[in-house]
């Protein structure tokens, strides 16, 4: 080697040493969310702003988000203005999202979107997805536990979702004479027909309730605070409405996975396609356990959540 590169070789190698030694450079200009709500429902869509704003202060960048984007039109209109306020990340907070991103990946290569419990077909698209059979188990045998009827019931959004088969499961699991009553909205917020849904299930003694659905799982939680029923929380961790009321939540923490998948962006590892995250993730975990679940079977259940969390094995796989 001459003198002249080996003097080139120590400028470089000086300007690596000097920069801390990265030379990636950060990917995230701005970042766009859409909400199928609003910001202010305490529950789903609250968590996505949350996220949002801990990306912004993670990262320092501009952040924009529009409420109420629930169909394909205005889907296409708010990301075509994110576009031109420069943002290359976009969130669609929801599963409605995904199938219109995969549209829209191509026209707008230099962008990439992420949506929620869909099937990311794009280079530049990523489905977030929480892994939720767990925490549903885990539900399930505290409900399985607790109910003195044997009647538990779960009054989902959809079918697809995984904790509802976990529920079922870890309940039967835990209560060989359980009887587990799956009733579908086919909504995340219809208030009225999940409350209708819960009045018919009261009636066949059902005493523990999984609302699985974040538009109204907190309406229908107040209805079983009167009438001095049980319930596992969703979404959030919901023992503020007292242990009398909830059992346990699972909870998924969407602000947290947001920026999880903001810091994979920006340094250029976020995959296209779909993503699973589960309790080993740090973005699914129970809520607090009330204190009329007696001591040992909530120390159980904690031993069993700390296995699975470095196994992979429930209980009913031991």
């Amino acid at each position: 080697m001459n003198n002249k590169k080996k003097g080139l070789g120590l400028l470089c190698l000086l300007f690596l040493l000097l920069t801390g030694c990265d030379n990636k450079p950060h990917k995230i200009e701005k970042v766009g969310l859409l909400i199928p709500s609003t910001v202010n429902d305490q529950v789903w869509g609250t968590k996505g702003y949350t996220g949002l704003v801990g990306i912004q202060s993670e990262f320092g960048v501009d952040i924009f988000y529009k409420e109420k984007i629930d169909s394909e039109s205005v889907i296409e209109e708010a990301v075509e203005e994110f576009h031109k306020r420069g943002v290359n990340l976009v969130f669609g907070h929801g599963d409605i999202y995904t199938p219109v991103f995969n549209k829209l990946g191509k026209k707008y290569p230099d962008m990439h979107f992420v949506g929620f419990n869909g099937d990311a077909k794009e280079d530049n698209v990523t489905s977030l997805n929480f892994s939720a059979y767990a925490m549903g188990f885990f539900g399930g045998m505290v409900a399985g536990k607790m109910t003195e009827t044997n009647q538990v019931g779960i009054i989902a959004a959809y079918a697809w979702q995984p904790e509802v088969k976990g529920f079922a499961d870890g309940a039967a699991f835990q209560n060989k004479k359980v009887n587990v009553d799956i009733r579908y909205v086919h909504s995340w917020d219809d208030v009225q027909a999940a409350s209708h849904i819960l009045n018919n299930m009261l009636q066949k003694n059902v005493d523990v309730v999984y609302p699985a659905g974040d538009g109204y799982n907190v309406p229908l939680i107040e209805e079983l605070k009167e009438r001095n029923l049980y319930s596992i929380g969703f979404i959030s961790d919901q023992s503020h409405f007292g242990g009398n009321t909830v059992l346990t939540s699972t909870v998924q923490d969407v602000a947290h996975l947001y920026v999880v998948a903001a810091e994979k962006f920006d340094k250029g590892e976020l995959q296209s396609g779909n993503a699973y995250f589960d309790f080993q993730d740090g973005v699914v975990s129970m809520g607090e356990f009330s204190q009329n679940i007696d001591e040992s079977f909530r120390e159980k259940i904690q031993r069993d959540i700390e296995t699975y969390q470095k196994t992979g094995k429930l209980p009913n796989e031991k």
